[in-house]
């Protein structure tokens, strides 16, 4: 896999301390480096990105190479010391991985780090597959050591997690660490900021003109039309390239497709200004094919203006190329062929195949829902039973308790960022107090940037309801650990962060656990926590182990003849029941034997079965 690529590369590196926040798509990274480590390298989930960097920072100024992990979204988490360390610099190799999620498959935003690379002024490699992520991230570190600067590292979804055979190096590299030097370099003061911005400025032209001799930055071909990619877009644009050669379906011959010049930028920051200015001397038009921003576009397009190039650069920005979401072969060939003015192929549809033909069936739609039997439901159906005849708003947060927006249960109402449910509860509070306000946040998000947002409610004295799913894991990511389980990436058990403690320390003064599968109980800490929530801060925390982490429970089957109602399909929405010509039924398949829906059965029409044996042997 390509996460387990730019693991292993950093090993091949001499990498001594390893960092980071899970984050699809780069969650596989840190776990591939524990496992694999030769022994020596400090690896741990820190609790958010901003401290997972000011520890791998740390280990740079002493002269350790380090890594740090995170998606794209959590790099506006880091932004606050990466910017700052962009001026101050390292000592040992540092680069940062952001891994971006075109799509976006799983995240928030589509936003692209190379686009942050050029707002931060640091070096960043793209690369195209996992066997060029493995030997890129060896050459990132081996920059950032050179020139004394933090390297950004940015891989895609498809990247991080499509598989291919990589040649590893036999040999780690072997690093002495120096320890870190005490010398006034290391405070950042404004008159140091204002030198070693200067610094900066003129080290981006050095590198950009290593850039233009960089392995992984090609040019190739000859004639007056140009075609220009980077990334995982490289492989769709060969692919496409393809297609067009071998003319099939459409309207011109085999191999009639132009000359044309390609250029593939690996290291696209600072621009590779030497290679772009041979690429665009002698062309008439190029095609720029790019995920996400249309970032080598404009680059081009400076670099034409400012040399009097005639050329037309054209691309996302022209409204040639998509201007979001992920690339795919089928949209490049028919971009690349409206750009040589070709026919595109024929794309084969469901209708032009034989219905037994199964390959291309398009499988019907798989909305995202909270898995059967998770605790979220329970949680949120107890808050939304309770809350019935009352006013009251339901802020969200980052995990897999998203999925309560999802009908029937519809109980997330706003979701901006990790952190931000508290926060946001807070302003709507201000300006609707006659309204109740959850505030719903995960453990693992609790303890990210959860914490001070719960410290500014109780200090502005707001009153908001807290609502803490702690289900023991980072779920939605992966089954990581984060402070309230108590293991480490090291094999370490450490003392677990107590949240029922925590808030108390901070001022809370209304603080109740219960688990919410036990629903009547559930629903009654609601109830206390409401009314508490008139006076102050109020917090329920709700705890269940994710189902991934327990053994499954007994198998349930509905009686026919004593199901009247379908509450437990219209009110809990769990995907182990559903309709069978009109009757309700239980995939045991799936079910995970949680018993919210039998505590939920009015008429008793839910049963355990085999529950008559189990009592006679229990008897």
């Amino acid at each position: 896999m390509g996460n387990e690529a730019i693991g292993l590369g950093a090993i091949a590196a001499g990498v001594g301390v390893v960092t980071g926040y899970p984050g699809t798509p780069s969650s596989e990274i840190l776990p591939t480096v524990s496992k694999r480590s030769p022994g020596g390298i400090h690896v741990e989930w820190s609790v958010n990105e901003k401290v997972a960097l000011e520890v791998a920072a740390g280990a740079a100024m002493a002269g350790a190479r380090s890594l740090v992990t995170m998606k794209q979204v959590g790099l506006n988490v880091a932004a606050d010391p990466l910017m700052s360390l962009a001026y101050l610099g390292v000592k040992g190799g540092m680069v940062v991985v952001v891994a971006d999620d075109p799509g976006p498959i799983s995240s928030q935003t589509e936003q692209d780090t190379r686009t942050f690379s050029l707002f931060a002024k640091l070096p960043v490699f793209d690369p195209a597959t996992p066997e060029e992520a493995y030997e890129m991230i060896i050459d990132a570190f081996e920059l950032s050591e050179r020139h004394g600067t933090p390297v950004l590292f940015r891989p895609t979804t498809r990247v991080c997690h499509g598989n291919a055979p990589v040649m590893l190096r036999e040999e780690v590299a072997e690093r002495p660490v120096p320890g870190f030097v005490k010398d006034p370099k290391w405070v950042i003061f404004p008159r140091l900021s204002y030198q070693n911005h200067l610094r900066l400025e003129a080290l981006l032209p050095r590198i950009g003109e290593e850039f233009s001799a960089y392995r992984f930055n090609t040019l190739s071909g000859t004639g007056r039309l140009g075609l220009v990619t980077q990334g995982i877009s490289a492989g769709y644009l060969g692919e496409a390239l393809a297609i067009l050669a071998e003319g099939a379906g459409g309207g011109h011959a085999a191999g009639s497709i132009p000359e044309h010049k390609l250029l593939r930028l690996g290291a696209p920051h600072p621009f590779p200004k030497r290679l772009a200015l041979e690429f665009l001397t002698g062309l008439d038009r190029v095609l720029v094919v790019e995920e996400l921003d249309p970032f080598i576009e404009r680059e081009l397009q400076r670099l034409a203006g400012e040399h009097h190039l005639p050329v037309t650069v054209l691309g996302k920005g022209s409204g040639h190329v998509q201007v979001a979401g992920e690339n795919s072969v089928a949209a490049v060939t028919g971009v690349v062929a409206d750009f040589f003015g070709l026919e595109p192929p024929l794309t084969p549809t469901c209708a032009d195949v034989p219905a037994p033909d199964p390959v291309l069936i398009e499988p019907p739609p798989r909305p995202p829902v909270l898995c059967a039997g998770c605790s979220h439901r329970s949680s949120f159906l107890a808050v939304k039973l309770a809350m019935r005849r009352r006013k009251a708003v339901f802020g969200g947060d980052i995990g897999c308790y998203t999925l309560g927006n999802a009908k029937p249960l519809d109980m997330v109402d706003t979701c901006l960022c990790m952190g931000a449910g508290i926060t946001i509860a807070q302003g709507l509070h201000v300006v609707e107090p006659d309204k109740v306000h959850f505030a719903f946040i995960g453990d693992s998000t609790f303890f990210h940037t959860g914490i001070p947002g719960v410290i500014n409610a109780v200090y502005n004295q707001t009153n908001i309801v807290l609502v803490v799913l702690d289900n023991s894991t980072t779920a939605m990511t992966g089954l990581q650990p984060h402070p309230g389980t108590g293991d480490t990436l090291m094999g370490d058990i450490s003392p677990k962060i107590d949240i029922a403690g925590l808030l108390r320390a901070i001022g809370v003064k209304h603080v109740e656990a219960c688990d919410p599968l036990q629903f009547e109980v559930a629903k009654a800490a609601v109830n206390r926590a409401v009314d508490a929530a008139a006076t102050g801060v109020a917090a329920i925390i709700f705890e269940s182990p994710c189902i991934h982490l327990i053994p499954s429970g007994p198998s349930y089957v509905i009686e026919d003849e004593a199901c009247k109602c379908k509450l437990c399909i219209t009110r809990l929405g769990c995907p182990a029941i559903l309709l069978d010509d009109g009757k309700v039924v239980i995939d045991n398949d799936l079910c995970y034997g949680c018993d919210v829906c039998l505590q939920l059965c009015p008429f008793d029409a839910i049963k355990i079965v085999g529950a008559d044996a189990q009592a006679e042997v229990t008897a």
